[in-house]
């Protein structure tokens, strides 16, 4: 019943933050966060533990599963801009340079400052670096049909729905690094976790987003799907995408962009793409707000220290060097401002996506329970200083950049 208590507060509270909070100095996931810590606080008086994040993984796992593909379907419909190679040219820069180096550096640091084994290492800094379609939905395009495009917009937006599902890889590369060794598996990973699973989700994502593009017309011209109904379209699409994806061995977070880019390309200015992403919409956030009070229920101030100092450390050169630095180095070559290219290396959101990864890892068993505690709060610590600095930083920086 105290939970149920909670809940309702929590919905108030989260109606609230998502209420005109453009004109405010926090962002949403800033108060699920606060309340979940107060949830945890509560229930620690009462010797009541809600979620081990290492016993309890497969649960955290599942759940920022379902919050990431309806965030990654949600933008993909976001995306208006044309298919071309030049026009994508900063996302793509980002997930082929900054992503890679951003993996390299933060695991050298865990091995260097942590002392984390290498196999560790790499999932941790896998699990850190993509940026994450959930949290940063304030600070992507609008929805779909809107005019204005900006290209920092365009591009963390485009980012993000990528990149969660390249992570993968280097996720299982880490894993079989802690559990194997040696080079053995190399040629292996290259060709099925790496070329077969990328390509095939994507084309998946891209030839299933784009037959339900052409199927929901067809429902409607039969009179088979009610216009209160159209937003139950998307969370049943990207399940469906996703399920597909998945038993085929590819990655489904690929496919659940891919899905939501290719819905959005078949028949681009029709009418029904705007209920469809608001449904998304209304899901993605109250996913959001059950992960983000979730996680933040299971943060203790042991957990706190788990990382000690050198996690602390590498949690704020990944947020105040790593990424800003690659990111504006990266897309110089590319016409976009020093200060864009600036507000797209700050605005680097770690989050869900990364609590999904550390759990799969971890759900593996190749860590040890030490390293596997370290790697959760590292990331734990990591979230919630992104959730803050980014939430208190991204009404006035918009403002100061007009977007």
């Amino acid at each position: 019943m105290l939970g149920l208590l909670f809940g309702g507060l929590a919905l108030f509270a989260a109606v609230a933050a998502l209420s005109e909070q453009d004109d405010r100095a926090f962002t949403p996931a800033m108060v699920y966060l606060g309340l979940g810590a107060v949830l945890s606080l509560g229930l620690g008086l009462f010797g009541v533990e809600l979620l081990s994040p290492i016993d309890d993984a497969e649960v955290i796992e599942r759940l920022a599963e379902l919050a990431v593909i309806i965030a990654l379907f949600s933008a993909g419909l976001r995306l208006d801009r044309e298919l071309r190679l030049r026009r994508w040219a900063s996302p793509l820069l980002l997930l082929a340079l900054v992503m890679p180096a951003t993996i390299a550096a933060v695991a050298a640091l865990g091995a260097g400052l942590m002392g984390l084994s290498v196999g560790a290492a790499i999932i941790l800094a896998a699990a850190l670096a993509p940026t994450d379609p959930v949290l940063a939905g304030d600070l992507q395009v609008g929805p779909p049909g809107s005019e204005d495009e900006p290209e920092p917009r365009f591009a963390l937006t485009a980012e993000a729905g990528l990149n969660d599902g390249l992570a993968f890889p280097f996720v299982l590369l880490g894993v079989f690094v802690a559990e194997q060794g040696g080079t053995d598996w190399l040629g292996e990973w290259l060709a099925t976790d790496v070329l077969y699973a990328v390509v095939v989700g994507l084309v998946i994502g891209a030839l299933a987003g784009h037959l339900l593009g052409r199927l929901v017309p067809e429902l409607h011209r039969r009179d088979l799907l009610a216009p209160r109904l159209e937003g139950f379209v998307a969370v049943a699409s990207v399940l469906v995408i996703y399920a597909v994806t998945e038993l085929a061995g590819a990655y489904g977070f690929l496919a659940a962009f891919a899905g939501g880019v290719a819905f959005r390309r078949y028949e681009h200015e029709h009418e029904l793409h705007g209920p469809i992403h608001e449904g998304a919409e209304v899901v993605e956030k109250v996913t959001e707000l059950a992960m983000v009070l979730l996680l933040g229920s299971t943060v203790t101030i042991a957990g706190l220290g788990e990382p000690g100092v050198g996690g602390w450390l590498l949690a704020l050169l990944l947020l105040f060097a790593i990424r800003p630095v690659l990111t504006v180095v990266s897309l110089a070559v590319t016409r976009t401002p020093l200060a864009e290219r600036g507000f797209i290396g700050w605005f680097g959101i770690r989050g869900i996506g990364s609590f999904y990864y550390a759990a799969v890892a971890l759900g593996t068993g190749v860590l040890s329970a030490d390293e596997a505690g370290t790697v959760y709060w590292t990331i734990v610590v990591c979230t919630g200083l992104s959730i803050v600095l980014h939430g208190i930083t991204a009404s006035p920086f918009t403002r100061r950049l007009g977007l």
